[in-house]
């Protein structure tokens, strides 16, 4: 699909991998609808991109079909491009300090990692199958946000690797049950990038994470993760599937 003139929907639009994803898109033409929980960064992004911002809390299903719709209306056309990007990496023990359980923020995790991604595929997915097909017959591409810890999640990330391993789980079966109307769904499973949580860390901290990476022997680039979202919608023929996007990094157990 190409993405000049398109409507795309960008979750966590606002800052890191899912402001560069909504930049990238915006650089290629792309209509750029941007939610973020955070209305004042939602709008700056919107601002620099000619985009539309939209405050909206992914967990909360009836704020997301809010969305869609002001998405709608402001641009007459239903996204033919959704990117979830909003999540949150909440750390804890499953058993902490003196046997303190850590069952309130799995909760909150798995609310907005899992639960939010889902709730906008839906919404999503239903406006675009009011959509024309293209001459291809795809009518929409979904993209969710995994990690690379669904795969290597390091101590204290149970509920993040949870919540990140659901949605590399759900890429295939959502991908055949939405293969009918034309919409691919597929997943980017991120390793180690320079995100604003990454960047919070000391200097000394953030050297030591990069000497685990391979090649190239750096912290991933946001813009690397938006190129990588535009790829997946210019190429038909990935569906179903989840891409690590990582330097070649397997986390170490801690």
């Amino acid at each position: 699909m190409q993405i000049d003139q398109q409507v795309a929907l960008i979750t966590g639009g606002g800052s890191g991998l899912g402001a560069a994803t909504a930049r990238a898109m915006a650089a290629r033409g792309a209509r750029v609808a941007i939610l973020d929980f955070d209305a004042g960064k939602g709008a700056q992004l919107a601002a620099e991109t000619g985009g539309f911002s939209i405050k909206c809390d992914v967990a909360n299903a009836a704020e997301v079909e809010a969305a869609v719709a002001q998405s709608i209306a402001h641009f007459g056309d239903a996204p033919r491009i959704v990117v979830n990007c909003a999540g949150i990496a909440s750390a804890a023990r499953i058993v902490g300090r003196e046997g303190k359980l850590a069952l309130e923020l799995f909760e909150r995790v798995i609310r907005v990692n899992l639960i939010g991604s889902y709730n906008v595929m839906s919404y999503a997915a239903r406006a675009m199958m009011g959509l024309a097909p293209l001459a291809s017959g795809e009518r929409g591409v979904i993209i969710n946000t995994a990690s690379a810890a669904f795969e290597d999640g390091q101590v204290g990330q149970s509920a993040y690797a949870a919540s990140k391993g659901a949605i590399a789980a759900m890429c295939l079966p959502a991908a055949r049950e939405f293969a009918k109307p034309g919409i691919r769904v597929m997943a980017i499973a991120p390793g180690l990038f320079s995100t604003p949580m990454m960047e919070a860390l000391p200097p000394e901290t953030t050297a030591q994470i990069a000497a685990n990476i391979p090649f190239p022997a750096r912290l991933g680039r946001p813009e690397e993760f938006g190129l990588m979202a535009c790829q997946i919608v210019e190429n038909a023929y990935l569906n179903g599937t989840t891409i690590r996007l990582d330097g070649a990094v397997r986390l170490p157990p801690r």
